[in-house]
């Protein structure tokens, strides 16, 4: 049996048992969870490293081990200097700056979503569930990570990517049921350490292609493609010139930490004075992380016409591809699961924030006491529904995709959080915010964004492939510069 034949029968069998293992603390996390804010935002007080490890999980994804890489083997360089140096910065640095303002209201407000902690926050009900309806958005997330997860495993067992999906679909929507925070805390933090210990192994699988140092490296590059070398890719969609790579990539940045599964992470830790220690383990994995776009490139030498046994590869499936050839079965089997965990972990935290999110703040608005005395069953009802949709649209983009998945991904998310940035921002620092400021900026974030990427208002927009993250950096410009002038001159008539 060759190495490549033995793929398939050894991770079955790691598979079977990276499940029964993350089943385990599920099972374990779910008898702590007996309410609604247990499932949302935990209740065992965990100490700050696994907070720290559980929001690095959460807030990198399949789309950073596996979508992200595929761009960069497309695009070279430039797509290094914005994915791997210009975004994270930028996140980081905004996510040091938001975490510890964020997480003393949400105590002091007892908030368990992101849309509870806008309408407490500026005491507007209505904003709340505006909220609530535009985080339907992270959907796209979800189907971005599932065509990912689908795509790894597919190509690791050989199989019909239809049925992996479903398998996918079944079981993390399954558990997911049941676990909630207290769960997702134990089964991210084991994903994270199995991240780390892969993204290294990936980082440095490259190593080999650096003889003759780097320039012996970009001289590959340069012979597959000149473009692959270049600060700024003409040729792309996405890292033309300085604003697209930096202004607008470091605009984002700042924003994307206004998520759900992300900004709630803060309100797990039970000692606020542990903040510093929660961003040191966050931030110290996530740059890891976040540098393994890198073997983009080496999959690019690898397969310079991107075609594997005369095929040519879809973006989402280089970096799947590239594993299997690349290690041996042991090591390769390690990747694979780091791979999956770096979905899975993204996911749970999704599920969570989205379910919660809909039993909360869409339907007890609605129902009212009913879904707050049967609000953990009710939950369970959500992520039913969430499975059958999400499985529907990541099926869909599979099989007859109208854009690239990770363009898909982005447009929703990026829309998400442009609308979140303004009422995270001056919710957290600005006093005497008047709630109608806050809403009339949102709505013009989402209406800024939607309407230059699908109109194609802009230079940026006229290629078969707009980039989002030109549209959301516009976007939340527009908002913010909107939210100043309404606060100027409504800031007498807010609330405190």
């Amino acid at each position: 049996m060759n190495q490549e034949n033995q793929w398939p029968f050894y991770i079955s069998i790691v598979l079977a048992i990276y499940a029964v293992i993350i089943l385990f603390f599920v099972v374990r996390g779910a008898m702590k969870s007996k309410t609604i804010s247990d499932y949302a935002i935990g209740n065992m007080g965990f100490p700050s490293w696994i907070v720290g490890l559980s929001l690095a999980a959460s807030m990198t994804s399949a789309a950073t081990f596996v979508i992200n890489p595929g761009f960069i083997a497309l695009y070279g360089l430039s797509g290094i200097i914005s994915m791997a140096i210009v975004l994270p910065v930028a996140a980081f640095a905004s996510l040091i700056f938001f975490t510890k303002g964020f997480a003393k209201f949400g105590k002091s407000v007892k908030a368990n979503t992101m849309s509870q902690w806008i309408g407490t926050r500026f005491k507007n009900k209505y904003y709340q569930f505006f909220f609530a309806i535009i985080a339907m958005l992270l959907i796209t997330f979800i189907v971005l990570i599932n065509v990912g997860l689908t795509q790894v495993i597919s190509k690791s067992l050989d199989t019909d990517p239809f049925y992996v999906l479903l398998a996918i679909t079944v079981f993390v929507f399954g558990y997911m049921m049941f676990g909630g925070a207290n769960s997702m805390l134990y089964t991210n933090t084991i994903q994270a350490l199995i991240m780390v210990v892969v993204a290294l192994m990936i980082i440095f699988s490259g190593v080999d292609l650096f003889e003759g140092g780097v320039s012996g490296f970009t001289a590959k590059l340069n012979a597959i493609d000149p473009n692959l070398t270049k600060t700024f890719n003409e040729s792309s969609p996405l890292y033309r010139d300085f604003f697209e790579v930096v202004i607008c990539q470091a605009i984002v940045g700042v924003a994307i930490v206004c998520q759900p599964h992300i900004m709630t992470k803060s309100l797990m830790l039970k000692n606020p004075e542990k903040v510093n220690s929660y961003l040191f383990f966050a931030i110290g994995s996530m740059t890891i992380f976040f540098l393994i776009v890198i073997a983009g490139l080496y999959a690019r030498i690898m397969f310079p016409d991107l075609t594997v046994d005369g095929s040519k590869m879809k973006m989402d499936e280089i970096i799947p591809v590239y594993v299997v050839k690349r290690f041996s079965v042991a090591a390769g089997i390690l990747v694979v699961v780091g791979l999956i965990s770096a979905g899975l972990s993204t996911l749970e935290g999704l599920i969570q924030s989205l379910s919660i999110t809909v039993t909360s703040d869409i339907l007890e608005p609605v129902f009212g006491e009913k879904i707050t005395k049967n609000g953990l069953v009710i939950n369970k009802v959500v992520i039913v529904l969430l499975a059958v949709v999400s499985f529907y649209f990541s099926w869909n983009q599979m099989k007859e995709p109208n854009l690239s998945v990770g363009i898909f991904g982005q447009n929703g998310v990026y829309g998400y959080f442009a609308a979140a940035f303004v009422p995270v921002l001056f919710g957290t620092f600005v006093k005497n915010v008047k709630s109608s400021t806050v809403f009339a900026a949102s709505v013009v974030a989402i209406v800024v964004h939607f309407g230059i990427f699908y109109l194609k208002l802009t230079p940026y927009m006229q290629g078969t492939v707009g980039n989002p993250g030109v549209s959301a950096a516009i976007a939340i410009c527009s908002s913010l510069f909107v939210a100043i002038i309404l606060h100027t001159f409504n800031k007498d008539k807010a609330v405190a």
